[in-house]
């Protein structure tokens, strides 16, 4: 079995430093050492998991091959790394407390007083080291949530000093990120927010091995030695993330700063081979030199927020650099779309894709927008719900049932043409519930989806409660609404598509899930090509 080696990623000063991105840069460029390596979060906030979280407060929740809803930095980890995650990438607090409590209640400790000291940071220590004892991995990379000095972290944080004693030299690192604001006034970085961090996690007994300092300006030699002085580190630790134009940067920069080989000379592992980067670097160049525009609608209804749509954006980056096509994505909130403006607000876009959410708060708006691409021959791709509004809007005005609903929205209707699943009919608790992860899909060969897969039989990531009602699927299949992919199992109707429009498609899925910088998803990729058909007009 292999050695394998820890990395551990805090954070100081403030969040929305981008210790996911630092987490999933380092990885990447061991990956291209030859190492095999993989990534997991720790989460601090007590929820059991985020898909119960609203996506206003806490962005999209991704969903992985094995059904976990987790954050959405495990999108970002699997889009840089190429390898799926899993349950096991993604722990929260709530979840370390639910397994320490149901162990009580089994009376696995003997009538001991259950204590966060052993207790919890135990059972967070077992958690750590689920996917190192795999056999695996090389190398696991955990980032810690929060910043360092939150009560919730505290757990955390101690559960990292003990581990680190515990698994000895060369076998655990702390890779410390923290910010150097520069003050306009002063004309000067500022080191002391890096200094007082560091200094509050060295008060909880954890040094750190590497300081990754998030900037706007470039750290000076002798701003880099100030903070080895003062935090006891090595100036060639002292690693600058400055701000880049793109996430898919970080790598790249991080290489020219030489964080791979600080990591791997304190894990004593070989650097003699080094990585190239050359598939990420030409998706790079293709990214950053477009031949191409085209003008996307992502009509959704937490668009305030773009990282609820993460995963879709970055798709688009992803379909965008094959097609060698730069997408603008137009965010258009669905509640203010009506009969009047849905013209002005569409006409000017080569596509629209109506997007995943619950509830029916801006439905109107969504089905106003399809029948607005449906009638003009713009290119629709519809994901999971946005895939039940383009058969409920086909239901209401080709189909003529009138008030055509899901019975997500209401439950009276008279024409349900979206149901809920007969196996979600008793089900009470909400979280975790859903028909979550990898499902099989099989397509017909006479249809957009085949062209873009390319084979007959795909398995798609999904999180949804209602489906399409196959009560109804003659009457759609008769009126021209197709059914070119059905879940070989249950009949689920998982793609619909309408063969007389130029490119409509909708899915019951999500393919955003599966997208990464290695693997663009074909879907994506298609659709991206049949906007730029669009505003050719060469459709």
């Amino acid at each position: 079995m292999k050695n394998t080696k820890y990395v551990f990623v805090t954070g100081g000063v403030t969040s929305s430093l981008g210790k996911g991105i630092i987490a999933a840069s380092l990885a990447k460029l061991l990956q291209e050492r030859g190492y095999s390596v993989t990534i997991q979060k720790l989460d601090p906030y007590i929820n059991i998991d985020p898909g119960t979280l609203n996506p206003y407060e806490h962005g999209e929740c991704y969903v992985t091959n094995d059904g976990a809803e987790t954050d959405l930095d495990l999108g970002h980890y699997e889009r840089f790394l190429n390898i799926p995650t899993s349950q096991a990438n993604n722990v929260t607090t709530g979840r370390i407390y639910q397994a320490v409590i149901d162990k009580e209640r089994r009376g696995d400790f003997l009538g001991k007083t259950v204590q966060v000291i052993p207790h919890i940071t135990d059972e967070i220590k077992h958690r750590v080291q689920i996917l190192g004892n795999t056999g695996d991995f090389d190398i696991v990379i955990t980032e810690i949530g929060g910043t360092v000095g939150d009560i919730e972290s505290l757990p955390y944080v101690e559960a990292v000093r003990q581990l680190k004693w515990e698994l000895g030299e060369n076998n655990a690192i702390v890779i410390h990120l923290t910010l150097v604001p520069y003050l306009a006034a002063a004309g000067e970085l500022k080191t002391k927010p890096t200094q007082h961090s560091v200094k509050m996690l060295m008060q909880s007994g954890v040094n750190p091995d590497v300081l990754v300092c998030r900037t706007e300006r470039h750290l000076s030699d002798g701003i880099r030695r100030k903070l080895a002085l003062f935090c006891n580190v090595q100036k060639e630790d002292v690693i600058e993330s400055i701000d880049a134009d793109t996430i898919y940067d970080v790598p790249n920069l991080m290489y020219n700063e030489g964080l791979d080989d600080v990591v791997l000379k304190k894990l004593a592992l070989s650097t003699d081979k080094k990585p190239t980067l050359n598939t990420w670097n030409n998706f790079l160049q293709r990214h950053k030199n477009p031949k191409h525009t085209v003008e996307i609608g992502l009509i959704g209804k937490y668009v305030e927020l773009h990282d609820a749509y993460k995963s879709i954006s970055e798709s688009f980056i992803h379909a965008g650099a094959v097609n060698e096509v730069k997408v603008n994505i137009h965010w258009i909130h669905s509640e203010s779309l009506t009969s009047t403006n849905v013209p002005d607000k569409l006409k000017s876009l080569h596509g629209v894709l109506v997007a995943p959410g619950f509830g029916e708060r801006g439905i109107e708006g969504k089905i106003k927008a399809v029948t607005y691409v449906r009638e003009h021959n713009i290119p629709f791709l519809g994901i999971c719900l946005g895939m039940q509004i383009a058969v409920i809007e086909f239901a209401r005005n080709v189909l003529n049932l009138k008030n055509a609903n899901s019975t997500e929205m209401d439950s009276n209707t008279k024409y349900s043409v979206i149901s809920l699943m007969k196996e979600q009919k008793k089900i009470i608790d909400k979280g975790g519930t859903m028909r979550l992860g990898v499902w099989d899909c099989k397509l017909e060969k006479n249809s957009n989806v085949y062209e873009a897969y390319q084979t007959e039989l795909i398995s798609e990531r999904h999180r949804h409660r209602y489906e399409f009602n196959n009560e109804y699927l003659k009457q759609f299949t008769e009126a021209g609404l197709i059914a070119t992919g059905v879940n070989p199992k249950t009949d689920l109707v998982e793609i619909i598509e309408l063969p007389s429009h130029p490119w409509f498609v909708g899915v019951q899925y999500h393919p955003e899930y599966k997208s990464t910088v290695l693997n663009p998803h074909p879907l994506f990729v298609a659709f991206v090509k049949a906007c730029l058909k669009s505003k050719n007009h060469t459709f």
